[in-house]
């Protein structure tokens, strides 16, 4: 191939390979999750984050049945990341809270949960209670959890012999923030 003919052909590949830089990741779409963890209409996505680390799991006396144990989500304890992997916060507790890097915060109450598949903990829905401080978290009005991986209750027997025993698991979940339109 000539110098003449080749160097518009570098170019060319040379701009389709910067076109694609910058450019904006796709928006979050909530049409794969089950009706019970959508959010309602009126909320856009606002902040999404991938969550890593840790839950704990205490044995205890099983509430609804004396004699018997099973193992009780005690907390979390986990970096929210960004897209790109850079640390904007932290998901701990009790009570759940997740927690930005400019250190405002938000609560929130269970809403609802869906089944996602075997090993993993489920998709959840909860609505933010406002929020403390000025930041990221200001006007938070849902939060998702979805793509779960691991997190489940550990395998091994909770009986009166470990009673009162921890437990941590490691988990993931994208945490997927919603404000109000």
């Amino acid at each position: 191939m000539q110098l003449r003919t080749l160097l518009p052909l570098v170019a060319a590949v040379s701009l389709a390979a910067c076109a694609g830089m910058g450019a904006k990741p796709a928006m979050y779409s909530q049409a794969m999750l089950p009706d019970a963890v959508k959010v309602p209409a009126g909320h856009a996505v606002a902040m999404e984050t991938v969550g890593a680390g840790d839950i704990t799991y205490e044995c205890r006396v099983k509430a609804s049945m004396p004699g018997e144990h099973e193992w009780v989500f005690v907390g979390p304890d986990a970096k929210l990341m960004d897209r790109m992997g850079a640390q904007v916060g932290k998901y701990y507790g009790p009570p759940a809270t997740w927690e930005a890097m400019d250190g405002s915060k938000v609560t929130a109450t269970q809403v609802a949960v869906a089944p996602n598949g075997t090993g993993n903990i489920p998709h959840q829905l909860v609505k933010a209670n406002p929020a403390t401080g000025t930041g990221r978290m200001q006007g938070v009005s849902y939060i998702q959890r979805v793509a779960t991986q691991g997190g489940v209750a550990p395998a091994m027997p909770c009986a009166g012999g470990n009673m009162g025993e921890k437990q941590v698991v490691k988990y993931q979940a994208d945490y997927i923030f919603y404000r109000a339109m």
